[in-house]
């Protein structure tokens, strides 16, 4: 089921796509509110990005007092990504020899240096880091007098 939004005259919707069809083109139907079908293409090549907005003219709704005028559709795309681990290591680099390459890393040296690593992030952990981060500062910090000000201009 299709679910529109109306702005004025305009109509928006979204559609989830696969990061393979925002890469390769894709082809899907939307089941108009007038009982049309409109075939939805777009060509392999050109890129639609996480958030992309696309227009159809004239396929929104009629213009108020000018039936024969239409408003456009606008389509929003969330582009979906694959789960971690999806392919293995010679397919990842068979996909990485056909996408623009990598920026190029220089390791900085010296005794600064300090390698860590990622975690998965989830709001409860936000929540909680927030909470030790603000009870740190309780215990930690003792002020002697005001606080450094910012200067009003």
């Amino acid at each position: 089921m299709m679910f529109f939004k109306r702005t004025g005259d305009d109509l928006l919707m979204v559609r989830e796509i696969t990061l393979t069809e925002a890469l390769c083109g894709f082809e899907f139907v939307v089941k108009h509110l007038d009982g049309r079908d409109l075939l939805v293409r777009h060509l392999p090549g050109e890129v639609i990005k996480p958030g992309d907005l696309k227009g159809i003219q004239g396929e929104g709704m009629p213009q108020h007092k000018n039936p024969f005028e239409k408003g456009n559709l606008y389509i929003k795309f969330d582009v979906t990504f694959p789960e971690n681990h999806f392919a293995n290591e010679e397919q990842l680099k068979k996909i990485e020899s056909i996408l623009p390459p990598r920026p190029a890393f220089v390791m900085p040296t010296g005794d600064d240096v300090e390698e860590v690593n990622m975690m998965e992030y989830t709001a409860s952990e936000k929540s909680r880091s927030r909470e030790e981060a603000y009870a740190s500062d309780d215990e930690e910090h003792v002020h002697a007098g005001p606080g450094v000000q910012c200067a009003h201009q």
